[in-house]
């Protein structure tokens, strides 16, 4: 039997209520923001594939990272000549700008715990500009790790509404995925992979005729906090401001933003 917003579990389902892990951005959501910044973030995706490649090699078949962000750009239609172009310029072939990877951690308004990932050829320049949206945004920095045991490190794919979920269901299973989550108000899906099985689990999926519709490895938070009004407001302006720096990678909380947010 699948339990909303749990594990799958053949036992009957209890009464009693559960905590279960935040869920990310909608794929509705994730894709408007694709179509709205597609420049930023193909040089995001760019930086991601250099340090990938710096840092395992420029064959995908035997860098994990590195494929999975070759997918990632294929995915958001970059050619294969970029990408190439990236992997040569990370591993010397072409000539090319060193990125460095850096975490910063803090709070948003309302106590809404921020990860902020980012890849910068000065960290001088990127601390101050994280430092700046946070302090005009209501919240404030952390020192490392602050934040960070809030969440987990998973592989999720995630299935808009309307896929199969009995066929999603048994080949995550058979692919050895962690959990199958199904979300009650929109009967979507994420399957949900340890990191290191993540690729494996794709390919599996994909090999069965069910390809994601979105798919990464990413931090969810173990408990979202909601909030809502002018609170919601400052929270979703900081993420936003977080998301548009140029430096910025990735942007993670445990934000439960109501429709105040979105007005």
């Amino acid at each position: 039997m699948m339990r909303a917003g749990g594990a799958y579990n053949p036992r009957p389902c209890q009464s009693t209520p559960e905590v279960t892990m935040g869920r990310g951005p909608s794929i509705e959501a994730r894709k408007n923001a694709t179509d709205a910044k597609r420049g930023k973030i193909f040089t995001k995706i760019i930086r991601e594939i250099g340090v990938a490649a710096r840092a395992g090699g420029g064959d995908p078949a035997n860098n994990p990272r590195l494929r999975a962000a070759v997918d990632k750009g294929l995915s958001a239609n970059m050619s294969k000549d970029v990408i190439e172009r990236a992997i040569k310029k990370a591993t010397g072939e072409l000539e090319g700008v060193v990125y460095e990877e850096v975490r910063y951690e803090g709070y948003a308004p309302g106590g809404v715990a921020v990860i902020v990932d980012c890849l910068t050829d000065n960290r001088v320049r990127t601390v101050a500009d994280v430092r700046h949206a946070f302090s005009k945004c209501g919240g404030n920095m952390g020192t490392e790790g602050s934040v960070a045991f809030m969440f987990k490190r998973l592989g999720v794919l995630s299935y808009a509404p309307g896929a199969d979920e009995e066929r999603i269901t048994e080949a995550a299973i058979e692919a050895g995925a962690d959990d199958i989550v199904v979300y009650p108000d929109d009967g979507s899906i994420d399957v949900v992979t340890a990191p290191e099985a993540f690729q494996g689990v794709k390919d599996a999926m994909e090999a069965a005729g069910l390809k994601p519709d979105h798919a990464e490895i990413t931090f969810r938070a173990d408990n979202d906090i909601s909030v809502q009004g002018d609170t919601a407001l400052q929270v979703k302006k900081l993420l936003d401001m977080l998301e548009d720096l140029d430096d910025v990678q990735d942007v993670y909380s445990n934000a439960e933003l109501g429709a105040d947010a979105y007005a």
